[in-house]
């Protein structure tokens, strides 16, 4: 494994001037199922920033899904790493003719058209040590993609992996204030990340936190040390203004999100 790089990745402007589509330009009324194909032509289409959250197949594919299981989004059950890509991808989506779809289909339809923030989701389910397959299958899907993508996670480990691996991509975290769905994470990590410890050391350029927190004094700190804010999730115009008093960028879904001026 190469060393850490020793410099933080900028976050491009592209990321700061769309608003960015929380798992996409999702809508259940129009058939588009969150961190779908539709959705993500959806985005595109609008100019919207886009972001997706990677899961991982039984063979090593970086899947374009949220949950670890399979029951929320589509008739199937059960974990989605007991599943090979093949297979995944033939499982519709619920209310959709959409399937699930690959980190590749998804580079694909993007093309670099509007950048791209992947949320790359915690497969230790405890915020610890990462065995680094998704995070390196996630780099050689990322290497030749030439579009604004940016990296992110929950796990501080997960992100000190990725900047080993594929150190030129932008990398953040993501954060909260971790007081509810966390059960399988030990209450000492919880309380050790609520205040964002591992910035520096994962050589970060931005967090994306949980915006009801954002008037944490830890946010505003990070900010003046050169960090840029994202935050998740917005859901009305009165919430985006209001988060905006402290963030640079929002993750919105469920309304039409204005592009500033």
């Amino acid at each position: 494994m190469p060393p850490l790089p020793h410099k933080a990745v900028p976050l491009p402007q592209a990321f700061l001037r769309a608003p960015i589509a929380h798992r996409a330009l999702h809508d259940l009324a129009h058939r588009r199922i969150e961190n779908s194909a539709s959705a993500i032509r959806a985005a595109r289409a609008a100019g919207y920033g886009i972001e997706i959250d990677l899961q991982l197949s039984s063979d090593g594919v970086p899947m374009v899904f949220h949950d670890e299981e399979l029951d929320r989004l589509t008739t199937e059950q059960g974990p989605l790493n007991a599943r090979t890509a093949a297979e995944l991808t033939r499982i519709k989506l619920t209310g959709s003719d959409d399937t699930i779809p690959t980190l590749s289909q998804v580079l694909a339809l993007i093309g670099g058209a509007v950048p791209l923030l992947i949320e790359v989701k915690d497969q230790s389910l405890t915020l610890s040590d990462t065995d680094g397959r998704l995070e390196n299958a996630t780099a050689f899907e990322l290497e030749h993609y030439s579009g604004p993508v940016a990296l992110m996670s929950f796990n501080p480990l997960s992100i000190q992996h990725l900047a080993q691996v594929i150190p030129q991509v932008p990398r953040g975290l993501t954060t909260c204030a971790y007081e509810a769905d966390w059960a399988t994470v030990p209450q000492a990590t919880l309380d050790r990340l609520r205040e964002i410890p591992d910035y520096d050391r994962t050589y970060s350029s931005f967090i994306s936190h949980e915006a009801s927190d954002l008037a944490r004094p830890r946010v505003a700190e990070l900010h003046s040390q050169g960090a840029h804010i994202l935050c998740w999730t917005i859901r009305s115009a009165q919430a985006e203004a209001e988060a905006r008093k402290i963030a640079q960028n929002i993750t919105f879904e469920g309304y039409t999100a204005a592009f500033p001026a």
